[in-house]
């Protein structure tokens, strides 16, 4: 087949890094918010296009052939290439305009995103940020595929290919049902921890490994597991154990409906903490808006959160 013949988009080449990140059709088809039928027909077709097979479909995983493995890496930096054009297009322009598609994790987005999406708009309001919450592996490949530009999200990550700013250090809070025996301390040691049952957000969340770093042999309920820190507060309001929560989204228990079912206790200094930062590639073109963001960001931090 010869060259000019060849029609490959760059949406087939995000399909063919999503499998590649993912080892998994449906996996990777949720990523890009398309049907696996859609995502499998345009592979396919690629596949025709470059007369080879990229995956190997007998195997459990997505497993990409050898040749596949180098279309795949290739794939890669015509991608980052591709982002490279558009910034070269916008050079002449306001670094701070144009779209920024910012992933941030679900511990993180709903608790500090609100302090910052009105100064960051009156600082710069040509610039749009598109928003996409998720766990961290999924953000993390959704970065490298280019899919997303800036993570918001707890540090370290894998850093090969990557750079990392940190912005903040969240100190961690316990959260009590009303009555529980620790709740007659105005302070806990993180040793206390070990004599009760703990709830702890399910498997993929960063802030469970923390936890679990935190707490000294736990007994974790594993019965209940949680998706997002509003239900491990639910749980908690119920009685049914307690649990850490960051800073900023234990400050949501002063809401009327938990304020006579939770009871907030600070760890005895030095508090367990964890550090909150920005992610990008390193051949990420728009370091200029970078550096306007991080620059708003840390001017409008909550208080309580030490730099």
């Amino acid at each position: 087949m010869f060259l000019s013949e060849l029609h490959v988009t760059l949406q087939e080449l995000r399909y063919l890094v999503a499998v590649a990140e993912e080892q998994h059709f449906g996996r990777a088809a949720e990523l890009c918010h398309v049907t696996q039928s859609t995502l499998s027909i345009q592979l396919k077709k690629l596949e025709d296009q470059l007369n080879v097979i990229l995956f190997d479909r007998s195997q459990p995983q997505a497993t990409p052939t050898p040749v596949g493995r180098e279309i795949i890496a290739q794939a890669r930096l015509v991608l980052e290439e591709a982002h490279r054009v558009q910034a070269i297009a916008l050079r002449g322009l306001d670094p701070m305009q144009g779209v920024l598609r910012v992933g941030v994790i679900p511990t993180l987005g709903p608790y500090l995103i609100p302090h910052l999406l009105l100064p960051i708009h009156a600082a710069y309001p040509k610039l749009r940020m598109f928003l996409r919450e998720d766990l961290t592996d999924h953000l993390l490949r959704q970065l490298r595929s280019g899919e997303l530009d800036l993570l918001l999200m707890a540090l370290p990550v894998r850093r090969e290919g990557l750079e990392t700013l940190t912005l903040f250090a969240e100190p961690f809070q316990v959260a009590l049902p009303a009555g529980h025996p620790l709740t007659e301390r105005d302070q806990i040691e993180e040793s206390d921890l070990s004599d009760y049952e703990i709830l702890l957000l399910e498997e993929g969340h960063c802030l469970r490994d923390q936890a679990l770093a935190i707490c000294q042999s736990p007994k974790v309920i594993e019965d209940f597991t949680a998706s997002s820190l509003e239900t491990l507060r639910q749980m908690v309001a119920a009685g049914i154990g307690l649990t850490l929560l960051p800073e900023l989204a234990a400050r949501l228990d002063q809401a009327a409906a938990y304020r006579q079912l939770i009871e907030i206790r600070a760890f005895a200094p030095p508090a367990p903490t964890r550090t909150i930062g920005l992610v990008w590639r390193r051949q990420f073109p728009r370091q200029a808006t970078i550096d306007g963001l991080v620059e708003v960001i840390q001017k409008h931090l909550p208080p309580g959160l030490s730099k």
